[in-house]
């Protein structure tokens, strides 16, 4: 069965769970966590990716993230390839360190944000890395630490977290903690993770009562959400999809878009690709950069390589290019040239 597309778009909130190849463990010891943080942290603050929640857990990672600059699919291969990289290095091993694909689960912010932050958060203590609630508040391979004020990571989003739980930091502290010692005796919880149309329909009883009811029922493995959300997320990720078979059907490649903005803005093509801040050369780069990654699904990297830019230039010349007024009346042109 071929791979599902991945899901994604600005500012949409992920639950990732990455797994060892076989169990094998990912983390063997602090330094490898040091490593881990060092190049999570630079990859967040490079493409502006919130962090709200995580957990490392010796054979696999938890993360609660916020789509930023550039799709969480580009962080998470950067991060991840990097880091198999260094580890074999220092660890004199050789082939596959994780399983499969990473997980992605899109989630619906307002019901299950609370939930998941405790429910990762609370993986160290269903593993028995720690004992108790408070032995997690210095406990230093999950998140909860941060949002407790015990270290500092400015990757982290605590802030935002911990609003949730009231408008003052030492009383949503007291909140969050206790709204964590509360999950505690909730175990694992198999309808956060996995499950596909039981957990976006919330459980086996929801699921029966919408079948007696005679009610369609939306699920999907990809999403965490209510059957609505589901519904609306497949729907946009269906244009989307459309949107990018549309373009490449019609001859429209990195080279006739590159083209086409630069005539558009009065530059040669050689003129987009050659180095230097002159405002329209930037402006052209911005714009391209937006209709290859969202109109023709080009990657970041690609892109980068045509304007020799990095790719976190791309990513931020992605936003701009997002902006602008010119591009929407670009993208019409192209596509009714093209049809």
């Amino acid at each position: 069965m071929p791979r599902r597309a991945r899901i994604d778009a600005p500012g949409a909130l992920h639950h990732i769970i990455v797994r060892g190849i076989d169990r094998t463990a990912i983390f063997r010891d602090d330094t490898d966590c040091e490593n881990f943080f060092a190049r999570l942290s630079r990859l967040l603050i490079e493409s502006s990716t919130p962090c709200l929640a995580w957990a490392l857990m010796g054979n696999h990672v938890h993360m609660l993230m916020r789509t930023g600059r550039v799709p969480i699919s580009t962080l998470m291969r950067r991060l991840l390839t990097g880091y198999a990289q260094q580890f074999n290095r220092r660890h004199r091993r050789h082939g596959v360190l994780f399983q499969n694909r990473y997980k992605s689960i899109l989630c619906e912010e307002d019901v299950y944000l609370r939930e998941l932050v405790r429910y990762i958060h609370l993986n160290p203590l269903r593993a028995g890395a720690v004992l108790d609630v408070k032995s997690l508040r210095v406990y230093s391979r999950c998140g909860h630490s941060a949002l407790m004020g015990k270290v500092g990571r400015e990757w982290q989003d605590t802030d935002y977290v911990l609003r949730l739980f009231g408008g003052r930091l030492r009383q949503a502290r007291t909140a969050y903690e206790r709204f964590v010692a509360e999950g505690v005796a909730q175990g694992r919880r198999p309808d956060l993770v996995g499950g596909g149309l039981i957990r976006s329909s919330g459980g086996w009883s929801a699921i029966k009562a919408l079948r007696n009811s005679g009610m369609r029922i939306m699920g999907d493995e990809r999403i965490l959400g209510s059957g609505q959300f589901v519904q609306s997320v497949i729907e946009q990720a269906r244009e989307q999809y459309e949107k990018k078979t549309l373009a490449r059907v019609r001859g429209l490649t990195l080279e006739t878009l590159s083209e086409r903005v630069a005539k558009q803005l009065g530059l040669a093509l050689a003129d987009v690709c050659r180095s230097g801040r002159q405002r329209t050369i930037a402006r052209a780069r911005a714009i391209i950069s937006f209709l290859a990654i969202e109109y023709l699904g080009i990657s970041g990297r690609e892109v980068s390589l045509r304007l020799n830019l990095s790719p976190s230039a791309v990513s931020k010349l992605l936003q701009r290019g997002r902006k602008d007024e010119l591009t929407e009346k670009l993208a019409g042109t192209l596509f009714r040239e093209h049809g």
